[in-house]
């Protein structure tokens, strides 16, 4: 009986350990967003453009520079897409399409991410301030690391083709008004 109430006090005493301990999965995200975060992607937990999933998401964002804001549209894997949307490349389909057709040095990078992306990639969105990348990072640090090239490429060719036609005047600088 002594041995019973002896087993149970170091129970109690390595249960809190145990709690604290990181997951397989976490082990695996430290050193992925770590990663990211040196590349400059900025890691974000919201709730992405998706019908049904009311929860946070990753989202791994490269931003646009200020002055040079991209245009909007919204690109959803096939499996998370309505068969009524616009088909795009490799299982994609768009909810929102650009306002202009991409240029030929943005086409070449999305096309190579579409068909690379792993399958818990859901959705690509492009606001005025960056694209972003909604998955559930199944994948390893090195091999997020060789999709940057593309999202770099990517994020360069879209820069200051924002929907509004033009790029916004730097803070504290005045537009002529002829």
């Amino acid at each position: 009986m002594v041995w019973l109430v002896i087993l149970a006090a170091l129970l109690l005493v390595i249960s809190p350990v145990m709690w604290l301990k990181p997951s397989p999965r976490q082990r695996r995200i430290v050193p992925l967003r770590n990663a990211a975060a040196k590349a400059g992607v900025k890691v974000v937990l919201e709730k992405p453009p998706l019908h049904g999933i009311e929860t946070a998401m990753p989202g791994y964002r490269w931003s646009y520079p200020a002055v040079a804001p991209g245009p909007r549209f919204l690109l959803v894997r096939g499996s998370e897409a309505s068969d009524v949307l616009k088909p795009s490349v490799a299982d994609w389909r768009w909810r929102i399409e650009p306002l202009r057709p991409l240029p030929q040095a943005a086409q070449e990078p999305l096309e190579a991410l579409l068909t690379r992306l792993p399958q818990d990639a859901l959705v690509i969105e492009s606001s005025e301030s960056a694209i972003t990348l909604w998955w559930w990072e199944s994948q390893t640090a090195e091999r997020f690391l060789t999709y940057l090239d593309d999202f770099r490429q990517l994020r360069d060719a879209l820069a200051g083709r924002a929907d509004h036609g033009g790029a916004r005047p730097a803070f504290g600088q005045e537009t002529s008004h002829d």
